[in-house]
């Protein structure tokens, strides 16, 4: 005997299954999409891109795990009448580009005008700073 009624048959509750399985795999699409997206957004889209111009103090390979090139330009707004920054701020880049590395060695001590990328966040394997730095050239 069917102790079921009749508008509660096996296939009404089948199709509740069918209609959650769906509604559960368009959720998990939307939360990969969105995810994607937001990830993208933090970590690679530029957010801005510009000039420094300075003086190259520092220049480094870093790093545990992931060696990255680190540099810090020293911005100069005020300088003296022997060509020494008094009022200064500092400007911490990442090199990614192993090329461009050999030409920032033997820059070192001097006036430069770098070409950079802003991310919102750096990626640990990209470096510390999300300031990424794809050319250089010295000030005259």
């Amino acid at each position: 005997m069917n102790t079921l009624s009749p508008s509660l048959k096996p296939s009404f509750w089948s199709g509740i299954v069918l209609g959650t399985k769906k509604v559960l795999k368009w959720l998990l699409v939307l939360v990969v999409i969105i995810g994607s997206v937001l990830i993208y957004w933090k970590y690679f889209y530029t957010y801005s891109e510009g000039y420094r111009a300075g003086l190259l103090q520092k220049f480094s390979h870093k790093g545990v795990f992931f060696k990255t090139y680190e540099g810090e330009l020293i911005l100069s707004s005020v300088s003296s009448n022997r060509d020494v920054a008094l009022a200064s701020e500092k400007f911490l880049f990442t090199v990614t580009n192993k090329s461009l590395m050999r030409q920032f060695d033997t820059l070192q001590g001097q006036s430069v005008i770098i070409h950079y990328r802003q991310k919102n966040a750096p990626v640990f394997w990209r470096g510390d700073s999300p300031y990424l730095v794809d050319s250089v050239k010295i000030r005259r």
